[in-house]
């Protein structure tokens, strides 16, 4: 064998022998991308979440919030990010909403599916002092512009939550507009300040206040009575018409991840999502745990926006 030879074959064989270690995910930290603001719901979790995955993975796990354009922002970044892995984000029902009525050509399909970890009915809030379900509405009716909601996004779940109770008790949506902000956080801020009358989101989002003693529930869109709320009402029991309304929130990629990294992260997310220091964050919280493998978020995305198109369309919200 010539030297040449010899050479080459060593060579081969020290790439073989480190290729393993090269080929290791991960073998860095991991970034994961929160699309709303910091004190959220979406953050809360995406935290939790972030903080076991450490623990799984054996990496840091970086929670960036890239707020902007109601979610367009970090959502868009999560997409366009490199698929290796590296780059993860916590992506809400607005995904679901924003090619309807056109905020952005985004949908479930720009991005690999790895896990759903929560859903939650949106609720209606006042401040403390102020009326019940029947004066609000009258008072809308009577005076048209005078009562202003908050939330979140224009055009997202919470706005469609509130669009939804007006419309099915006959009252059109731009007779109490909507004040867009970056999350419920943002919102009963505003609320608590008296800048608006109504916040619309989960119940979890609203828990902090509530227990502070500054926002009470009037209704919740569910289909039926939240467990950890039993004396709030459905839409259906406070006003006699059906509405229900709920935001989800799961962890997703850029599309196109190798099938080993996709593999890796959807057994380290299944071992977070049921392990006991989630639930009992979860249940501390009384944030609502939905979860769904690779395949199910996939098909849940699917069905979601389907239904969800629908539900926008009726309220007028779609173009």
């Amino acid at each position: 064998m010539t030297l040449m030879k010899k050479l080459a074959g060593a060579l081969a064989l020290s790439v073989l022998a480190v290729a393993p270690a090269m080929a290791q995910y991960p073998d860095h930290a991991i970034n994961l991308i929160v699309p709303w603001a910091a004190g959220g719901g979406t953050d809360a979790t995406g935290r939790i979440v972030a903080t076991l995955l450490e623990k799984e993975l054996g990496q840091p796990v970086n929670v960036i919030n890239r707020t902007g354009g109601g979610g367009i922002v970090g959502h868009t970044e999560i997409s366009y990010s490199p698929p290796d892995g590296y780059t993860l984000g916590v992506i809400t029902t607005e995904l679901s909403m924003y090619h309807w009525i056109g905020t952005s050509p985004l949908n479930y399909s720009n991005y690999d599916a790895l896990a759903l970890f929560n859903a939650d009915p949106e609720a209606v809030y006042v401040r403390t002092d102020g009326p019940d379900i029947d004066a609000l509405l009258e008072e809308i009716r009577a005076n048209p512009g005078s009562v202003k909601a908050s939330g979140a996004n224009l055009g997202g779940m919470a706005h469609l939550g509130w669009a939804g109770v007006l419309t099915t008790n006959g009252i059109d949506p731009s007779a109490a507009p909507w004040v867009p902000s970056e999350g419920a956080s943002a919102s009963l801020q505003l609320l608590a300040s008296g800048a608006i009358s109504v916040v619309t989101t989960t119940m979890p989002d609203a828990q902090p206040m509530v227990d502070a003693g500054e926002v009470k529930p009037l209704l919740v869109a569910a289909e039926a009575r939240v467990a950890s709320a039993p004396d709030v009402p459905t839409a259906e029991e406070a006003l006699g018409n059906k509405w229900a309304a709920y935001a989800w929130r799961g962890i997703g990629a850029p599309k196109g991840l190798p099938d080993d990294v996709k593999a890796r992260l959807v057994e380290a997310l299944d071992n977070v999502i049921n392990s006991d220091e989630f639930k009992e964050f979860m249940a501390q919280r009384k944030f609502g745990i939905d979860y769904r493998d690779a395949a199910g978020f996939e098909a849940f995305m699917k069905d979601a926006d389907e239904s969800i198109g629908q539900a926008l369309q009726a309220v007028g919200l779609a173009q």
